[in-house]
């Protein structure tokens, strides 16, 4: 199978390349699913449902959130409607809206599992082991068996958290890949298991910004500790990062990993 990941969609630039750029990409590299983080794909801070029904129309077959999952509050309700989109599955407290996990069915009837689980390490929320909550997952979905792929999205800002989650899944889930971060990591590779990894994703937004955000305002933050506006996302062209794999439909392993930087500033790379 072949699958196109893509980090967190960063507001207007990031909108506006995935519906640029991505239905040509499933064409020309014949992707059968595709997962795109969504959780700053409005304004930067959440997604709306309006939002995310462009980025399903311009190709995803699931959009994943992230610790702003609900930051636009018609997500509460629209995440009930949509089950597509996926929300962290390690939430501390019950009567959450939506679901941390589901079978997809991909192109040929082929079943894919899609998770996302929120780190522990320097973020602000309470939330329950995501260590645990990924293993019982797995262990009722095993791979190559019940699903013929599983993708593990890992929404945290320690790499070593990540690492740690790739390892712990290693043998068990076809791709483990960080996002929230917004900078794609140079570690990609499969785990010795056959687990595709890469510590963070990356953004699809404007590289020529802080994260993704116009420059000024976080500068001045840095620079005098203090606040003068509110941060922008900014508006230049994006470039879409992510990761693509292949799997095998027997065992679901990995077969093939590529680092994907399409379009704006960053140097470009992907399954050519």
């Amino acid at each position: 199978m072949k699958i196109l990941f893509l980090g967190d969609v960063m507001g207007r630039a990031g909108r506006a390349a995935v519906k640029d750029r991505l239905p040509q990409l499933r064409k020309d590299w014949a992707l059968d699913f595709v997962v795109i983080n969504g959780e700053n794909a409005s304004n930067g801070m959440g997604l709306s449902g309006e939002h995310a029904k462009g980025l399903f129309e311009a190709g995803a077959d699931c959009v994943t959130l992230g610790d702003h999952a609900f930051d636009q509050k018609d997500m509460m309700q629209h995440i009930g409607q949509d089950s597509r989109i996926i929300r962290p599955i390690n939430y501390a407290h019950g009567n959450v809206p939506g679901r941390g996990f589901r079978v997809f069915e991909a192109r040929g009837g082929r079943k894919v599992l899609v998770m996302q689980v929120l780190g522990q390490v320097f973020m602000k929320r309470p939330f329950d082991d995501p260590f645990s909550a990924v293993d019982r997952v797995l262990k009722a979905h095993p791979r190559g068996g019940m699903v013929q792929a599983s993708i593990i999205d890992v929404h945290c800002e320690a790499t070593s958290e990540k690492m740690g989650m790739g390892h712990f899944c290693d043998g068990r889930a076809s791709l483990v890949v960080g996002t929230h971060t917004h900078v794609p990591t140079a570690d990609t590779q499969i785990l010795p298991g056959g687990t595709a990894f890469q510590a963070d994703a990356g953004m699809c937004g404007d590289y020529n910004s802080v994260i993704g955000m116009e420059k000024a305002e976080p500068m001045r933050r840095f620079i005098t500790g203090m606040p003068k506006a509110r941060f922008t996302p900014a508006l230049g062209e994006a470039t879409l990062s992510g990761v693509y794999i292949e799997t095998d439909d027997k065992t679901g392993a990995a077969t093939r990993i590529e680092m994907v930087r399409q379009g704006g500033r960053l140097s470009q790379s992907g399954p050519e």
